[in-house]
């Protein structure tokens, strides 16, 4: 058994150490364990009876103590890079070349690159000779040799290197690692003077710039690249890229695609947990559930969403154009422009200096403070704005108010929005009719008014008597203390008058009034007999918008308080004296209130008699 045991160690002991260098190492005994070795031929008595066959080996036949890994030239090649290992890629020059480039364009990660030549003190082993490329590597790492640093550089931008060959240099060294994380780098590699013309040409002012910021859109330019202006029009290999984020600028349109499918992958992760936080699942039958649940994904998550690269961003990657504008942004936010040169053939890029842009904020409409029972008279000037906004902040720990409101244009509808705490609280149109708005629960209240409709008749106050403005709307606010809801108001509005109580000189007047204590005073005005209607007639009534504050204190005839719990019952008289014999007189009763603007009664004409 002992003779036919010898060859099968020796050429697995042939195949463990290539080349003479294995008589320099550990002994077999130490690299091949096992009880058989003390049982048959010694490591000394293998050595002698076999080195000779050690020494025919080829180079090709050899196993490369580290892998290699060959630089091409003029191609470009992309290498991936595992955290915290160096990664090495070889290469020689032509006799002839003097002049050489080596670019490194990593993608989303900083990577350190360094440039090495390595020269050999004098020539390999007899034993190995330089056959192929491929057994180079091996010549250096046996022989001694001097290396000598070209270029070194760190960051994640583009960049390259370019000068004179090492003459010295037998052969090259390109080293590459990632700190961070895992990554990718391309690297292209360029034998003689000039750019290699893989990757696009920055222009001498690579920035981008803005020609305009609005609130929802900005509009980029840049300067062409160097390559594209030497080419003619006629054959376009070149596109501009833009992209848009809220994050922070790319380097690269690596990082760019990389930063996108993180965004995706991280927002996917984000559904799928809202998703399990939403679904109630039965104990027992929850492994099931899952399972079914999965089988059937949402048809509008991401997943089942084809993977765009360039996702909703707009103007990407639009042509060989140098302006873009990128619209549908929202107002008053930041955003990060990056604008990428595309070499269409070659399939690599270059980044321009991307730059920051914040959109201008929506144009704020001017907001006018009402004061605590002030009267305002809101108005719209014709081809102007057609809306109005006012703050109110009402008094006391209630913090509760009564917004009271009356158009003062029939023919044209007036609307009315109470916010608070940016919410919004009530809405609705305002009309003839008096219309009350209860304010409760904010510290402040936002009112806006916004005009409708078409225009006609409008009263004109006194305060305006050029006409330059249109009255529209009457409005009031006042804080409305220990009060739990708005003031009630009289069934009808109507006056009435007695024909038998119509004397030459007095008239007898009868309305509704409320269950609360409140004021109310009588208006009267006399009409000529141009302007006279019959008797009991509506002729020359004053409109709805004409309140106390602009009559006369002369037509003030009559005030006196009233308040019946019964609301059925809630009706007082006044009788009006003093009055010429067969004079047509206006009158007006208007309800004066603590709260809110006064309510006005219709108007009433009464004539008096003539003969008594």
């Amino acid at each position: 058994m002992a003779p036919m045991a010898l060859p099968w160690y020796l050429c697995l002991v042939l195949a463990l150490l290539p080349g003479p260098s294995w008589q320099k190492g550990p002994s077999a005994m130490a690299l091949l364990p096992g009880p058989s070795w003390q049982k048959g031929h010694s490591a000394m008595t293998l050595e002698k009876g076999h080195s000779a066959m050690a020494l025919v080996l080829a180079p090709e036949n050899e196993v490369p103590l580290r892998p290699t890994s060959w630089l091409p030239a003029g191609k470009l090649t992309t290498i991936h890079l595992p955290k915290g290992r160096t990664r090495r890629l070889y290469f020689t020059l032509k006799k002839k070349a003097a002049m050489m480039s080596v670019t490194v364009s990593p993608c989303d990660l900083p990577v350190e690159w360094t440039l090495i030549g390595r020269s050999l003190k004098d020539k390999g082993p007899k034993s190995l000779h330089w056959s192929s490329k491929k057994s180079v590597p091996e010549v250096w790492w046996q022989a001694p040799g001097i290396e000598t640093k070209i270029y070194t550089y760190t960051g994640n931008a583009m960049d390259t290197y370019s000068g004179p060959s090492y003459a010295p240099a037998s052969i090259y060294i390109l080293r590459l690692r990632s700190k961070e994380q895992d990554t990718s780098s391309a690297v292209y590699l360029h034998e003689g003077p000039g750019p290699s013309g893989a990757f696009p040409e920055l222009p001498p002012d690579p920035r981008v710039h803005t020609l305009g910021v609005g609130m929802t859109s900005v509009t980029l330019s840049w300067s062409p690249s160097s390559t594209q202006a030497r080419l003619p029009q006629s054959q376009p290999s070149y596109e501009y890229c833009v992209l848009v984020n809220r994050q922070h600028n790319y380097r690269s349109l690596c990082a760019a695609r990389e930063g996108i499918r993180r965004e995706k992958e991280r927002e996917k992760t984000r559904e799928r947990k809202e998703k399990k936080k939403k679904v109630t699942v039965w104990p027992i039958l929850k492994d099931w559930w899952w399972q079914q649940w999965d089988s059937f994904p949402d048809p509008k998550s991401p997943a089942t969403v084809s993977d765009d690269k360039y996702g909703d961003l707009p103007c990407v990657c639009e042509g060989p154009d140098s302006v873009c504008t990128v619209s549908d942004l929202f107002p008053d936010t930041q955003y990060f422009f990056d604008v990428f040169v595309r070499d269409l053939l070659n399939g690599t890029s270059a980044a321009y200096t991307g730059m920051v842009a914040r959109t201008h904020e929506e144009a704020r409409p001017a907001i006018s403070a009402l004061r605590e029972g002030e009267l305002r008279w809101v108005t719209f000037r014709d081809g102007g704005s057609s809306e109005e906004f006012f703050s109110f902040r009402p008094r006391g720990w209630q913090q509760s108010g009564l917004l009271t409101l009356q158009s003062c244009r029939g023919s044209q509808r007036v609307k009315v929005t109470v916010s608070g705490k940016g919410q919004v609280l009530s809405s609705q149109a305002v009309g003839e009719d008096l219309v009350q708005m209860w304010l409760q629960g904010s510290p402040s209240y936002l009112i806006h008014l916004e005009r409708e409709g078409t225009t006609g008749p409008v009263y004109q106050p006194a305060s305006d008597p050029a006409g330059a403005l249109r009255a529209s709307v009457k409005m009031q606010t006042s804080s409305a203390y220990h009060r739990k809801g708005v003031p009630s108001l009289p069934s009808t509005l109507q006056i009435k008058s007695f024909n038998r109580l119509r004397s030459c000189d007095a008239v007898t007047l009868a309305w509704m009034g409320t269950e609360e204590r409140s004021l109310y005073c009588v208006y009267r005005r006399r009409l000529g007999d141009k302007e006279g209607g019959g008797r009991g007639g509506k002729g020359a009534a004053t409109g709805a918008c004409v309140g106390p504050e602009s009559r006369s204190d002369t037509e003030r005839v009559l005030c006196k308080y009233f308040q019946e719990l019964n609301p059925r019952r809630a009706v007082t008289t006044a009788v009006i004296g003093g009055l010429e014999p067969g004079v047509a007189y206006v009158f007006d009763v208007y309800l004066m209130r603590r709260w809110g603007i006064p309510v006005k009664y219709a108007s009433k004409t009464i004539r008096t008699r003539r003969e008594c």
